[in-house]
């Protein structure tokens, strides 16, 4: 199997405001990408992504430190992990359920590898950058 996407930040903002942000349709938005998420435990909902709707599923929640959902149809799953650490949060994302890297995505017809390269730097902008303006706006 390819390696997990893994991303971690230090957020200067109490867990409880991060899990707002991450845990809730319009946090998840302002950061990442449309959808209609609801933070309950088998809950359908889509993202709304450059390669068209993506068909997720809450798999747990268990507020406020950790979320985990389905996301999309090739067995990718997102966890996002949070701790207190002296009054601010630590934020770690991950992204895993990668095959192979010569697997063909469907949706994007890319190899694993090559997806897996986009989303790691898209992460990297995305947790580091976007995610950190929304907490510590």
């Amino acid at each position: 199997m390819t390696k997990d996407i893994v991303k971690t930040v230090l957020l200067n903002a109490p867990i409880t405001k991060v899990w707002d942000i991450v845990s809730t349709s319009e946090g998840i938005s302002a950061w990442f990408m449309p959808n209609d998420f609801q933070a309950i435990e088998g809950h359908h909902f889509t993202i709304q992504s450059p390669f068209g709707p993506s068909p997720c599923k809450v798999e747990k929640v268990e507020a406020p430190h950790f979320l985990r959902f389905a996301w999309d149809e090739d067995g990718w799953y997102v966890i996002f992990e949070l701790k207190e650490v002296d009054g601010q949060t630590e934020f770690t994302l991950t992204h895993g359920g990668w095959k192979e890297g010569g697997h063909i995505i469907p949706k994007t017809n890319l190899p694993v590898d090559a997806v897996r390269k986009n989303m790691d730097g898209g992460w990297t902008a995305i947790v580091g950058k976007k995610l950190k303006e929304v907490v510590e706006a």
